[in-house]
């Protein structure tokens, strides 16, 4: 008997249609230019959303097209991963309304909070399930509004990050197509690199936190910069090793998108040129986990992967958390 696999079916996205390119930034105070920040992040534009492009909004509207290529009714699905870094409220989780959303009455819906990492954890807890046998159809989801908790004061973060969702149906599958190996890992001794100091239970909202904004995001970037190509490199090197394939055996490397040194540093150790590795961080910044489901998706409605291709992904996040995955298309 042939193992099983957990398929990913579809793939759909959600980007808001307002786009905020480096030249905006002279317009809300920000002493910066385009040129500045393309050498240190490869980052053109970023797509920003609005009040009311929500999270929830944003991450039902990638799941409806992923579920429409796929053929799935929301009735069918047993179970709704959300991974964000950005809930639209911190109770209760912001997957239950996007079931509510969706009108999934049946599943089960809960967030994962990996920070970038977020979706490729989410989509190994939803493998489990899977091939446990407590679910035959998954819904995982990546939504992300990254501008609702950048500081726009500060220069170091906030030409950094845009808004997106991304969204897969896993099914099991017994043809080789799937879910080929997976890897996790983090470090919490690291958190304080790149994390928002307060406006949780530990430091609660309050005046003096809203004056310091410390409940916004704050980043060390040159040691992120350091352990990120450390731990991206690492990763790959385990999900390769997990599926007993090399640098030469994959179609395209699709890492996450925070910066482009760090994906030209991560494909080199991988030993995969980098015209087999997909970038887009130009046109979208920093989605966190949104990106590499965003990225798959544009994939693969361009034909640049298609059914057989083999992808490794790989990414780095807040925490520190790192991951990856080795997928058959």
């Amino acid at each position: 008997m042939k193992r099983p696999y957990a398929q990913l079916m579809s793939f759909g996205r959600c980007v808001p249609p307002k786009v905020m390119t480096n030249y905006d930034f002279a317009q809300i105070g920000i002493e910066t230019t385009h040129e500045w920040v393309m050498e240190r992040t490869g980052i053109s534009e970023r797509h920003i959303a609005t009040l009311e492009e929500t999270t929830c909004k944003l991450g039902a509207a990638a799941a409806r097209i992923a579920m429409d290529r796929a053929g799935v009714q929301a009735g069918e699905v047993d179970v709704i991963i959300l991974s964000t870094a950005t809930p639209d409220r911190l109770l209760p989780a912001t997957a239950v309304d996007i079931q509510a959303e969706l009108g999934a009455k049946r599943a089960a819906a809960f967030d994962v909070s990996a920070a970038c990492s977020g979706w490729l954890y989410a989509l190994t807890v939803g493998e489990g399930l899977l091939l446990s046998g407590a679910a035959e159809t998954v819904l995982v989801i990546a939504s992300e509004k990254m501008s609702s908790i950048v500081d726009w004061t500060d220069r170091a973060t906030c030409v950094l990050f845009g808004d997106a969702a991304g969204a897969t149906v896993l099914k099991r599958a017994t043809k080789g197509r799937g879910i080929l190996s997976t890897y996790m890992r983090s470090d919490g001794t690291l958190a304080e690199l790149l994390y928002r100091p307060a406006g949780g239970a530990r430091v609660p909202m309050s005046d003096k936190v809203l004056a310091e904004k410390s409940h916004l995001v704050k980043m060390a970037g040159r040691e992120v910069f350091k352990h990120a190509v450390r731990s991206m490199s690492d990763a790959a090197d385990r999900a390769l090793d997990g599926a007993r394939l090399t640098g030469q055996d994959i179609d395209l490397l699709i890492p996450h998108q925070a910066n482009v040194r760090i994906i030209e540093a991560t494909a080199k150790h991988a030993g995969i040129p980098m015209d087999k590795v997909y970038v887009n961080v130009d046109r979208y910044g920093n989605t966190s986990s949104a990106t590499i489901p965003v990225a798959l998706d544009e994939l693969i409605e361009s034909g640049r992967v298609k059914e057989g291709s083999t992808v490794l992904l790989a990414a780095f996040g807040a925490g520190f958390t790192w991951a990856s995955m080795v997928i058959r298309l």
